[in-house]
């Protein structure tokens, strides 16, 4: 049998676990999302999240194994999200991988959760063979990255303020719809007309990105509209408000590739599933709209390429909430 190794995912608000062999092939992937669970406060809730994980993380492992057919003892590593995330969150995740690698005196992987998205180009049944241009937006990061190897990867931009699929969630709320609110603009957006407002696209140094005076333009244009005005025009403004976001994306990222050179460009993180951008970048490798949001089959398959550490060396490991770019 090849190589098995058990991935865990904690960083926010899935909890996660998959089994993933040594050449890429996902055997499992479970994903318990607690997005219903947060709902209500229209956002994540870290306390909340901490202790649904806790709740959650082993039931999840459970049936990532029997999902895949495997014990524990079939397992030959284990690879668990060390950050960057929610620090209590990434905590439940880390001790619950520590225990099982020490349980069974197996080497652990501490993976970065970016490097994890970006590892999910990396799955079978259709590899992506570096160097490549990589977008990497979600709801805590953007990113424009130049892949030349599956190690790692050199940051050549990121955004100064909101993340993309922040700006995403912060401008559903003030259009009173859902969460996660990048779906909900993205499912009301196809019925409005995207050229109905003229939203500012930030322009920075670089290659760097900035949506916050995006989301003071939206809040300026809900504030002007009466209760029965914003019901008559709030797909219209989903819409426009999509439309900048996602130009702003394309546009760094053509920005992007002129520097690098690639010819390859790819989209990971949870806004690749966003259907305007993915019509936007024809000619880009998107990670698959399963694995989009973050899952633990990225996590192993980063684990694949990243140092492991033998006991009881990983013992004394710690979380970090913050990207160490």
């Amino acid at each position: 049998m090849s190589t098995l190794i058990l991935g865990i995912e904690t960083s926010c608000d899935e909890t996660a676990a998959a089994v993933v062999e040594a050449d890429g092939v996902v055997q499992s992937s479970v994903v318990s999302s607690q997005a219903d669970l947060h709902a209500r406060y229209g956002g994540v809730v870290p306390e909340i999240a901490s202790r649904r994980h806790l709740e959650l993380v082993a039931p999840v492992v459970r049936a990532a194994l029997e999902d895949a057919g495997v014990a524990l003892d079939d397992v030959d590593r284990v690879g668990v999200t060390q950050g960057p995330g929610l620090v209590g969150a990434l905590l439940v995740g880390l001790s619950a991988a520590k225990a099982i690698a020490w349980a069974r005196g197996l080497p652990l992987v501490p993976v970065d959760h970016l490097r994890g998205h970006v590892a999910t180009l990396y799955l079978a049944p259709d590899p992506l063979d570096p160097p490549f241009t990589c977008l990497l937006a979600s709801g805590g990061h953007t990113l424009l990255l130049s892949v030349r190897e599956r190690e790692g990867y050199e940051v050549l931009g990121s955004t100064l303020d909101d993340a993309a699929g922040e700006a995403f969630d912060k401008g559903a709320r003030l259009l009173g719809l859902g969460y996660p609110g990048g779906a909900e603009i993205d499912r009301l957006a196809r019925d409005g007309d995207p050229e109905a407002y003229s939203f500012p696209v930030a322009r920075v140094a670089g290659l760097d990105l900035s949506f916050s005076g995006l989301k003071t333009a939206l809040l300026h244009a809900v504030r002007g509209l009466t209760e029965t005005d914003l019901a008559a025009r709030r797909a219209d403004l989903a819409a426009s408000y999509q439309r900048a976001i996602v130009r702003a994306l394309a546009g760094r990222l053509r920005a992007a590739v002129e520097r690098t050179g690639h010819e390859t460009v790819a989209v990971v993180g949870g806004v690749a599933a966003n259907s305007e951008l993915r019509a936007a970048l024809p000619d880009a490798r998107f990670a698959p709209l399963e694995l989009c949001t973050d899952n633990a089959a990225m996590i192993a398959s980063a684990a694949r390429f990243a140092r492991a550490v033998e006991p009881p060396g990983y013992l004394a490991l710690d979380a970090y909430p913050s990207a160490p770019l």
